[in-house]
C-alpha cells in the first residue's frame, strides 16, 4: 500500500476540518498554539509534502533552503506578508490564502472598533468595573464621545473589506470618502455611496478613518506623524489591516497629546507585542488581531485552506484546481514536468 502524503498543520484547527485532511493525508497537527522559530519551521517543513500555516509562521527562502519535498503551503489568512511568495515560486511550491470568506466579519469588526472608540465604550466599562459608579457624582458631561451618524467616513484601501465597511455606512447616514490605488467601477461606487478623493483630502476630511490596505514595503508607516498631523483633532483612526501600516509610536503621541481623539486597533507593529505607550492610554481600543474571529468565518477560512491543500495535491472533486492560489504558475510547471 502506498503511504499517504504528509501534511503539517502549524496551529490547532477544528477536529472535523482535520478529519477531512486525514481522508487523504497523514496529518500532524499542533495541539497548542506555539510561535515557531525559523529553525523549527525549517525542520517541520522538511518532513512533509504540504503545510497549513498561520500568519505568525514566516516562510521565507532561509526556511525553504534545501527543502526538496514540500509542494504546498496554505496560509490561514487573506493577508500573506508572512509568505515569501517569490521564494516559494522559485522552489516550485504552491502558495495559497483565504480571501473573501472573511470579508463581512472583518467589516463588522471594523464597525465594532469604530463605535467603541468613538463612544468611549471600553474606557467607560473599565471605570464601571473598577467600582467607581456607586456613590459617585457622575457629571452630565462625563463620558462624552462623538456621534457616528451623519459624519464622514474615510476608507484607505477599497478592496472587498473596504467596500463592506462602506456599505454599512449607509445605515448611519454617513458620507463615504475613499482613497485607493485605482478608482472603483462606477457601479461599485454607487453601491457603496463612496467618492474617490486624494489621500490628503481623505486625511483632512475624515471623522473616522479606517485602514484596510495590505502590508507592503511601500505601505509601511503609510500613516505616520505627518499624516496624523493632517487629520482632525476630533477624528478616530481604526486599523483592521496589518501592523506596520501605522507608526504606532507616532500614533501614541498623537493620542496622548490630543492631536487625535481616539483609535481602535486590531493589529500592531511587532505583534503580539504592543507599543507600551498605547497600552497606557484610555482613548484607544485594543484587540488581539481578532477581526475575523467569528466561528463561522474561522471555520470557512480553515475549510478553504484545506480545500487548497487537497486540490493542489491532486485529490477531491477539484483535483489540480486549488481555489485560491497565490502563484498559479507553479501548477503549470508541475504539469509541464509531467508531460
Amino acid at each position: 500500500m502506498t503511504a499517504k502524503p504528509k501534511v503539517w498543520v502549524s496551529r490547532p484547527l477544528f477536529p472535523d476540518v482535520l478529519a477531512r485532511l486525514s481522508e487523504h493525508f497523514d496529518v500532524e497537527a499542533e495541539a497548542v498554539e506555539h510561535r515557531h522559530t525559523p529553525d523549527e519551521l525549517k525542520r517541520k517543513l522538511a518532513g512533509v509534502d504540504a503545510a497549513v500555516v498561520g500568519l505568525a509562521d514566516r516562510v521565507d527562502a532561509a526556511v525553504l533552503e534545501g527543502n526538496h519535498r514540500l509542494k504546498v503551503v496554505a496560509n490561514l489568512g487573506v493577508g500573506f506578508n508572512n509568505l515569501d511568495v517569490d521564494a516559494l515560486t522559485r522552489a516550485g511550491i504552491l502558495a495559497s490564502n483565504t480571501p473573501e470568506v472573511l470579508t463581512e466579519s472583518v467589516a463588522d469588526f471594523a464597525w465594532a472598533l469604530m463605535l467603541a472608540a468613538g463612544r468611549r465604550v471600553n474606557a467607560a466599562e473599565r471605570w464601571l468595573r473598577a467600582g467607581h459608579w456607586p456613590g459617585s457624582h457622575m457629571r452630565f458631561d462625563d463620558w462624552l464621545g462623538g456621534d457616528i451618524h451623519g459624519r464622514t467616513l474615510g476608507i484607505l484601501g477599497m478592496g472587498r473589506i473596504g467596500q463592506g465597511i462602506a456599505r454599512r455606512a449607509f445605515g448611519f447616514d454617513m458620507r463615504v470618502l475613499y482613497h485607493n490605488r485605482s478608482r472603483l467601477p462606477e457601479t461599485v461606487e454607487r453601491e457603496c455611496h463612496a467618492t474617490l478623493v486624494s489621500k490628503d483630502e481623505l486625511l483632512r476630511q475624515a471623522d473616522f478613518l479606517v485602514l484596510v490596505l495590505p502590508f507592503t514595503p511601500e505601505n509601511r508607516h503609510v500613516i505616520g506623524a505627518p499624516e496624523l498631523a493632517r487629520m482632525k483633532r476630533s477624528a478616530v483612526l481604526v486599523n483592521v489591516a496589518r501592523g506596520g501600516i501605522v507608526d504606532d509610536a507616532a500614533l501614541a503621541v498623537a493620542l496622548r497629546e490630543g492631536h487625535l481623539a481616539a483609535a481602535g486597533l486590531d493589529v500592531f507593529e511587532g505583534e503580539p507585542s504592543v507599543h507600551p505607550d498605547l497600552m497606557s492610554l484610555e482613548n484607544v481600543v485594543l484587540s488581539p488581531h481578532i477581526a475575523s474571529a467569528s466561528e463561522e468565518t474561522r471555520r470557512a477560512m480553515a475549510d478553504l485552506a484545506i480545500d487548497n491543500v487537497i486540490a493542489a495535491m491532486g485529490f477531491g472533486e477539484s483535483a489540480g484546481k486549488p481555489p485560491t492560489p497565490l502563484n498559479p504558475a507553479v501548477m503549470n510547471r508541475w504539469a509541464a514536468s509531467k508531460a
